[in-house]
Formats: C-alpha cells, sequence, structure tokens
C-alpha cells in the first residue's frame, strides 16, 4: 500500500514542475501539497484503520456513550503516548466521528502512525476505566491507612504511580475526593510523606484543586513536575481508598494517617477508664506512635533528636548538635519543626491531647506521669508562640466545645445507592 502511494508522489511532482513553467516556486508547491492530500482515498489507505474506526465510531454514537462525546481526544491521551495527533486532540469526540476518515486522514501533519494513535485513544475512550486506572504501585513510601468507624480498619495497598494519569483519570480522582466530603481537608494531611510535598503546599486544602483540569494544574506558574506529581500522589492515594471503601447505610470509615489513628482509638478509650494508664503505656501507646510520624515525615535525624529530648530532662542543645555534627541553629529549627508536622498530620491532637491531660490531672498521677506528659507537650504540641499547654492544663468553655464536635464529628458517608 505504501510502496503504491510512493510510486505515486513521483507524477505528482513531475506534474506540478511541468504545470508551474510560468508560475512561482512557492505556489507551485503549495498546489503540490493540496493536490498530494487531495489523494488520500480510501483506495490507498490500509483498510483496517479505516474498519477500525468506522466500529469505533458506531460503538460511540450509542446511548451509553453519550456524555463523552463532548470531551477533546486528549482527554483520553498519557503522557507517555507516542505520535499523538496534536491537530486532532484537540477536537472533541462528536466533532471527529461526524468527520469522514478521509478528512481525517487529509489533515495536514496526519500519517499513518498518527492515525493509529487516533484509534488508540477513541478505543479508551469506549473502556469503563480511564486510561491509567490499573497504575501499578510503588512499595518506597509510607502507606496510608483508613480509620474505621465500628468494623476496623482496612489497609490500602500504598501509593500509586502518577507518571503517566490521563485527564479522565485525574477527573475520576477528583470526584471521588469531592463525593467524599474531603474538600476542607489539606494536601499535608493525606500526603504519604510530608518530605514529599513542598512546605507551602502542607496546609493547601483539597478544594483548591477540585475545579481544575490536570492541564489546568501543570499551567500554574508555582506548579512544576515535582509539585504537580506531589498533588497527584494525594489525590490518587485518597482515590485508592475510597474505591474499596463501598457503601453502608449506618457505617462511616474516616481516612487518617495510621499513627493517628492509633492515638486517636487509645485515647477515646483512656478516657473512659477511672484509672490513669502507667507510664509504659504512654510511652507505648502516645509518644512511639508520635515519633514513627516523625521519622515518617522528618527522617530518622528529627526523630532520633526528639528521642533525645524526651530520654533526658537534661537534654543540652550543644552537644546534640555536636553528637549530629549540626549547628546549634539547626537543632532549633528541627525542633521548632515538629509541632507544625504534627499539627498537619493531626489538627485535632493539641485539643485531644488537653483533654487527656486534664482527664489524667483528675485522677492524682504521679509526678513521673505529669513530667512525662509536660516533656510531650513542650515537644509535639507548643509552638514558640504558644504556651497554652503549659499555661494552663484546663479546656475553656469553647476548647471543650470545640472537643466535642471533634469526637462526635459527623464522618462523610456513601450510600449504596450512591455506589
Amino acid at each position: 500500500m505504501h510502496a503504491n502511494r510512493a510510486r505515486k508522489l513521483p507524477r505528482f511532482v513531475a506534474g506540478d514542475a511541468h504545470g508551474a513553467a510560468g508560475n512561482t516556486g512557492a505556489e507551485s508547491a503549495n498546489r503540490g501539497a493540496r493536490r498530494l492530500r487531495s489523494s488520500k482515498s480510501t483506495t490507498m489507505l490500509d483498510y483496517h484503520l479505516v474498519s477500525g474506526f468506522e466500529k469505533l465510531r458506531q460503538k460511540l454514537l450509542t446511548p451509553k456513550f453519550v456524555d463523552r462525546l463532548d470531551k477533546p481526544l486528549a482527554f483520553w491521551a498519557l503522557p507517555a503516548d507516542r505520535h499523538l495527533p496534536l491537530a486532532l486532540v484537540g477536537r472533541s469526540l462528536k466533532e471527529l466521528l461526524a468527520s469522514p476518515f478521509e478528512d481525517l486522514y487529509g489533515t495536514p501533519g496526519i500519517g499513518p502512525k498518527k492515525i493509529a494513535t487516533l484509534l488508540k485513544l477513541l478505543q479508551r475512550a469506549c473502556q469503563p476505566l480511564p486510561p491509567g486506572a490499573d497504575l501499578t504501585i510503588v512499595d518506597d513510601l509510607p502507606e496510608t491507612e483508613t480509620h474505621a468507624a465500628g468494623n476496623g480498619s482496612k489497609r490500602a495497598a500504598g501509593p500509586v504511580d502518577v507518571r503517566n494519569v490521563s485527564e479522565a483519570l485525574w477527573v475520576a480522582w477528583r470526584d471521588a475526593v469531592r463525593d467524599y466530603g474531603l474538600a476542607g481537608e489539606t494536601l499535608g494531611r493525606f500526603s504519604p510523606c510530608l518530605d514529599r510535598l513542598p512546605r507551602v503546599l502542607w496546609t493547601t486544602p483539597l478544594e483548591t484543586y477540585l475545579r481544575l483540569s490536570l492541564a489546568d494544574i501543570r499551567s500554574l506558574k508555582t506548579h512544576g513536575e515535582k509539585r504537580v506529581r506531589a498533588v497527584l500522589e494525594v489525590f490518587g492515594g485518597l482515590h485508592q481508598i475510597i474505591a474499596h471503601l463501598g457503601g453502608h447505610p449506618s457505617l462511616a470509615v474516616r481516612i487518617a494517617p495510621r499513627t493517628v489513628a492509633a492515638i486517636e482509638s487509645w485515647i477515646s478509650s483512656d478516657l473512659l477508664k477511672p484509672l490513669p494508664p502507667q507510664i509504659d503505656e504512654i510511652q507505648s501507646k502516645l509518644v512511639a506512635p508520635l515519633v514513627e510520624q516523625l521519622r515518617i515525615d522528618g527522617g530518622e535525624q528529627i526523630a532520633s533528636l526528639l528521642e533525645s529530648r524526651l530520654r533526658s530532662r537534661a537534654f543540652n542543645v550543644q552537644q546534640a548538635a555536636r553528637r549530629l555534627g549540626l549547628t546549634r541553629a539547626r537543632i532549633y529549627e528541627l525542633l521548632g519543626d515538629v509541632p507544625t508536622i504534627i499539627a498537619v498530620r493531626w489538627p485535632e491532637g493539641k485539643l485531644l491531647f488537653m483533654a487527656l491531660r486534664e482527664h489524667l490531672e483528675r485522677q492524682a498521677i504521679t509526678s513521673e506521669q505529669r513530667a512525662l506528659l509536660e516533656d510531650v507537650a513542650a515537644a509535639f504540641f507548643v509552638r514558640d508562640d504558644d504556651q497554652s499547654l503549659t499555661q494552663d492544663l484546663r479546656l475553656s468553655a469553647g476548647g471543650q466545645e470545640q472537643l466535642a464536635r471533634i469526637i462526635h464529628r459527623p464522618t462523610p458517608t456513601r450510600s449504596a445507592s450512591e455506589e
């Protein structure tokens, strides 16, 4: 087939050269190009491309796919796709399917390889799952845990590989986050690791991206490839969890970091006990998970620094700096990052910890237990401009109301009919 086209080319060129005796070279080239494009009839094309296009046209024009016809062809393209028909990807499916195949093939810059890619994109538009939905799982990042209300927890498979995300897949992720009621939560709360998320995005609400297409996000001046990947990791991870939760008319599931879910469960149960926990229990149920969260988000260095601080009340910054090979200013900077990380990961943590301290104070705890709680407060929850936890152990009336809302807040639910 292609050989036939190659044999015909000289005739077209020769004809143009002969007919251009009294014309300029540019006019002759333009007329030759027009004649060459008009010669792309179905008699010269590979017929499996023609039949493939017609089959996909008939399928996509059925009522099942009517909601997809107004979307552009680029909606189903992946970053790794090669030979994209750039002259056609901006057109809607409705416009493409209404065009004769000969006209599409005759578009400047479109050849057999790009026509084959066109058919591949149309084939993706027929699929129930968006392209890229079968993304591979990467194992080098911490996992996100779902905190269940009523029937335990369900473990997600891990962070998704976001290197090949289509617009269609992004819309699925975005809609899942919105429908589950997570728009007001922050990127930092659900990031697999804060170290992978730029600090300026830690407190950015998820709703910031809910009205943007993937192309819109990539076009933001402050969002290079690293930031876009970090945002996609959060949304893809949440979708991975939400998609496997299903719906239940009376049970709800709350998504939280694994360490936070464990601490909240322990605090809730301890507030109901008449006797205070032993110091070993406080260490294992409260301190250890907090340090582990720091290790996930800040690395081994900051976790080891906190362990040293909590291990001895005679902690010396200068000695710690010498031991770690850092300046004192860097040690203070790391210690100052701790409450920020915990506040991002566990926004309710301060209030819940205050409630726990107040509850334990009423139970006449030992001086050793009180000292440990003071150290935990100073290390994890008190910032430089916030001394409320060390000045007053009692919750104000407003704080008690806020705590009640946290403990008894409604959790986003989905009924079975919404699935």
